[in-house]
């Protein structure tokens, strides 16, 4: 449509015009730049819907737009005079998985009765690879470089949790098997009570005190339950709950930018002391997920699409169910925010990945590993 051409091209303009008042104002100092940063990235994140090739993108942008905004004001999103914004964090993470819940079917687990290789190598290889990787990356950023351990531990807290519905979406860009991916994801979900705990117990406790019974509670109180009455929900109501799954992907994308803006608000110090060296460290965490995923898939025999899909199980993350973690132990501020860092970097890497694969078919598969859904 001409009008909407003219639209973007007008927007395209004001995005360049402010980044170039960023670029003059960052003369008086950084703290002068907050109104045209913001500005900058609500402009960028409209510019980037006029090409379905860089779409996929807006969403990221948005969010650097609120993690920006909550460094350079947090006094507006930490408190409301006596009332915590902290507190809406379970709340959040709450209605995200009741949105998980509604996207899921029983069906979904039938898979693992077919076919269970892929889904076994899948979930084993996130719950060994994620956990030991931030392990490692966090047991050596506090020795050699002095990282605070509890911002350290923070590292191997989105490790030891289990995948994202984020991982669904971009198996399905990637061409891989979206069938597995959504077993995969729903299998570690399932797992996340007994594992999470035990997994954060035994690498983080030199780092910081872990109560895992506190853990196994927070996670049937933020995951299980909330995804036990989506699926129940979607169950029941099958016709109505049609119009729930269409705007429930939009509700979690609401709520996950609110973690983030209340998480940075709150651990703004900390993440100004050590924001670049943690992005450095949880961006390595994320980008060897993929890599030592879809390199053991690919040792173990799997084919192209198959390893496509490990790869992204193992790199993506449940960030929310890690901020919620951080939040239920007190340590919001510290601990939540490499969760905060790496849901970030995870949606950049995660989308560049997707558009890498998309242009490049897979394989021949020789077997499905699961059937379709949407043929189930």
């Amino acid at each position: 449509m001409p009008g909407m051409k003219f639209f973007y091209k007008v927007t395209i303009a004001l995005t360049i015009a402010a980044l170039v008042a960023v670029l003059i104002m960052l003369s008086k100092g950084l703290e002068h730049t907050g109104p045209y940063v913001l500005t900058f990235f609500v402009l960028l994140a409209i510019s980037l819907c006029s090409s379905p090739k860089t779409k996929s993108f807006a969403y990221t942008v948005l969010i650097f737009g609120a993690a920006a905004m909550a460094l350079y004001y947090p006094e507006f999103f930490i408190s409301y005079g006596n009332f915590k914004y902290a507190t809406l964090i379970i709340p959040l993470i709450q209605l995200i998985m009741f949105g998980m819940g509604t996207s899921m079917h029983y069906q979904d687990f039938l898979g693992v009765l077919k076919s269970p290789g892929g889904i076994i190598i899948g979930v084993v290889s996130h719950f060994i690879i994620m956990p030991l990787l931030g392990f490692s990356i966090a047991t050596l950023s506090v020795k050699l470089t002095g990282m605070p351990a509890e911002i350290a531990a923070g590292i191997i807290l989105i490790g030891c949790c289990p995948n994202g519905m984020a991982s669904n979406v971009v198996s399905y860009l990637a061409r891989a098997n979206l069938a597995l991916s959504v077993t995969i994801t729903s299998i570690s979900t399932m797992l996340s009570p007994v594992l999470t705990p035990f997994l954060m117990n035994l690498l983080a406790g030199p780092l910081i005190k872990i109560d895992p019974w506190l853990m196994v509670v927070d996670i049937f109180k933020m995951v299980m339950i909330p995804i036990a009455l989506g699926v129940l929900f979607s169950s029941i109501a099958k016709e109505h709950s049609r119009w729930l799954k269409r705007i429930m992907p939009f509700i979690s994308m609401g709520g996950i930018i609110g973690i983030i803006i209340i998480i940075t608000a709150a651990g703004r110090d900390s993440l100004l002391k050590v924001g670049v060296l943690l992005a450095a460290l949880v961006l390595l965490h994320n980008i060897g997920g993929y890599l030592l995923g879809f390199w053991s898939a690919k040792a173990l025999g799997m084919e192209e699409r198959d390893c496509r899909t490990i790869a992204i199980e193992v790199g993506m993350q449940n960030g929310g169910m890690a901020a919620g973690l951080a939040k239920g132990m007190g340590k919001i501020a510290t601990l939540g925010l490499a969760p905060v860092i790496f849901s970030t970097f995870m949606n950049i890497t995660g989308s560049l990945l997707a558009s890498y694969w998309h242009k490049r078919k897979p394989g021949p598969a020789h077997e499905a590993t699961l059937q379709n859904p949407a043929e189930a």
